[in-house]
């Protein structure tokens, strides 16, 4: 098991969204649940996040609770095989051709501008 300090240098992934019920901002770990807190500002909550985590991973010692290392990204490929219908695989390929790139940057991009889309949706 490793120590308090060991753990406070991982590179846990901090998430910040605004309240919008409160006002101000609610920071939070995904991987530590229910270690969140909030502040007026983003760096108010961003600091106040760096306590929460302190003391949510000093609990969870003390009550030999399993904590949960990040995420890196080496637990992912960067590839997934897809299956589409005909339809849909020659309408991106059309649309690849016309914006003069490769379908496979057309995805890229398309994913891209739906997961931002759906990220700023759900921390609104």
């Amino acid at each position: 098991m490793k120590t308090l300090n060991e753990y406070m240098s991982l590179p846990y992934r901090m998430e910040i969204v605004k309240d919008m019920d409160e006002g101000g901002f609610v920071a939070s770990y995904p991987e530590l649940p229910g270690c969140l807190t909030c502040g007026e500002t983003v760096e108010t909550a961003a600091a106040n996040a760096l306590d929460a985590k302190r003391a949510w991973l000093t609990a969870a010692l003390e009550d030999g609770i399993e904590i949960q290392e990040p995420d890196t990204l080496e637990d992912y490929s960067g590839q997934f095989k897809l299956r589409i219908p005909r339809s849909l695989h020659r309408s991106l390929a059309e649309h690849s051709r016309r914006e003069g790139i490769s379908m496979n940057q057309y995805c890229v991009y398309l994913l891209a501008k739906n997961d931002t889309a759906y990220t700023n949706y759900t921390t609104q």
